[in-house]
């Protein structure tokens, strides 16, 4: 069944189990996944228990699905097994590098996408947790990941407590270049971004916030400069400290 338009972020959880069988299921049908030289460049962690959720929910900011789902998933960036087992068979590995990082990365998000929808199709809810990167350490740290393993996707998962509305997207004519890229005027902005704009909850947003316009609740509030620049500083020194980069 294609759940792709009517999916959902979902963050509040019922206290329905999530079955490992149904997990390992999911889990195992999402290796269909394509990936860099059938390699598989990626690991998961499954986290259950609640000490465990406590521990890594202040690298998520505290956000209460994180503590409030049945499981959590981590997804990694992963050529640390592929490196283990080069080394085992008489082969001189060369992935201690940004190239594998971003082939391993990609692996990763493919997988984890694929896990996605596969679970939605199944009936359960799932949000995906962009702070994975924000402050990796303190992931890297609670789940002892080894050289050459890196975090970079999180999802909270479990059966639906709530039925949120339908979050806007673009037109698909403001994300498609036929051919060659089309640079963005202001007549085009104003075309795919207006009706965005004058959404009532997008209005709000910005007048709680107290800004003139949506962008600059993005710019000034929620993704900032100054922040980015600072996790920008701290994912490289992650990147160097698991071997990904010099």
């Amino acid at each position: 069944m294609n759940t792709i338009n009517t999916r959902r972020t979902i963050r509040k959880y019922s206290e329905k189990e999530v079955s490992n069988t149904l997990l390992k299921r999911l889990l195992s049908e999402s290796e269909r996944t394509p990936t860099m030289g059938n390699l598989q460049l990626y690991s998961v962690i499954v986290t259950r228990d609640k000490e465990m959720k406590r521990k890594i929910a202040p690298a998520h900011f505290n956000q209460p699905m994180v503590a409030g789902a049945p499981v959590v998933l981590t997804f990694c960036a992963d050529f640390r097994r592929t490196t283990v087992w080069a080394e085992n068979r008489k082969a001189t590995p060369g992935y201690d590098n940004f190239l594998s990082f971003l082939n391993a990365a990609t692996d990763a998000l493919l997988y984890c996408q694929t896990f996605c929808n596969l679970a939605e199709a199944e009936g359960l809810g799932t949000c995906f947790l962009g702070t994975t990167i924000y402050q990796p350490q303190a992931l890297i740290d609670a789940f002892r990941l080894p050289r050459l393993v890196m975090p970079v996707a999180t999802i909270t998962l479990g059966w639906p407590d709530e039925q949120p509305a339908l979050t806007d997207r673009l037109p698909l004519e403001s994300i498609v270049h036929e051919e060659t890229y089309r640079d963005y005027t202001p007549q085009l902005i104003d075309e795919y971004y207006s009706p965005k704009e004058q959404l009532e909850k997008n209005r709000h947003f910005v007048e709680i916030n107290n800004k003139e316009t949506l962008a600059q609740v993005f710019t000034d509030l929620r993704y900032t400069k100054k922040d980015n620049e600072a996790i920008s500083e701290g994912l490289l020194e992650a990147l160097k400290r698991q071997g990904f980069l010099k």
